[in-house]
């Protein structure tokens, strides 16, 4: 039984709570559709770890992430992406300025296999963390896209590199709700597209 269930069904017994037919899909919807974790590795390295299944086709969650068009829709205000091995994804969230100013994002395109897989490496400016810059050659982003059917995607985002130092903690916790927060606009615009 799904964890949440079982917790809304004994409050129910309880008597805190009267879940109806009514009340428990809006209570089950209001579940948090990424799932987020930070995994050591036996190095000491951290991994983060965030998941999400969006009810569409793999292709289109595939176009969603590796399109300018799609990236503009859930990522960022501008975005520029050259998909191939040794290309880039830069991007800008405001819409002053164009891409290539301060403030634009870079990201290499270490590898990708289509509606599969793609890894990503930062390009690390100098307005970046200290402590994220010294561990910049380590640092990527695996991304797996599986079909789980024809319309349903499941995305696993691998954030590999993070090093055990304390101040890599407190931006872990910056990190993680900012990209729940991004793949679940994602989630919301091809969800509404497909």
């Amino acid at each position: 039984m799904n964890p949440r269930l079982a917790l809304l069904s004994a409050i129910a017994i309880l008597g805190t709570y009267t879940v109806t037919e009514h009340t428990l899909p809006r209570l089950l919807a209001d579940e948090k559709p990424i799932r987020s974790e930070v995994q050591k590795t036996d190095a000491g390295e951290r991994i983060l770890v965030q998941e999400i299944t969006i009810e569409a086709p793999v292709e289109a969650v595939w176009a969603a992430y590796t399109t300018k068009k799609g990236l503009e829709t859930w990522m960022a205000n501008q975005v520029e992406i050259d998909l191939r091995v040794g290309g880039t994804l830069r991007s800008r969230y405001d819409t002053t300025g164009k891409i290539g100013d301060p403030g634009t994002n870079t990201l290499h395109i270490i590898n990708y296999v289509p509606n599969t897989l793609i890894t990503l490496r930062a390009e690390l400016e100098s307005n970046w963390p200290e402590v994220l810059k010294q561990d910049a050659d380590k640092l990527s982003n695996v991304v797996l896209f599986d079909r789980l059917s024809d319309k349903r995607t499941r995305v696993r985002s691998y954030g590999i590199g993070y090093s055990d130092k304390p101040e890599i903690e407190k931006l872990l916790e910056f990190f993680i709700p900012a990209n729940e927060s991004l793949f679940a606009k994602m989630k919301r615009v091809v969800e509404k597209g497909s």
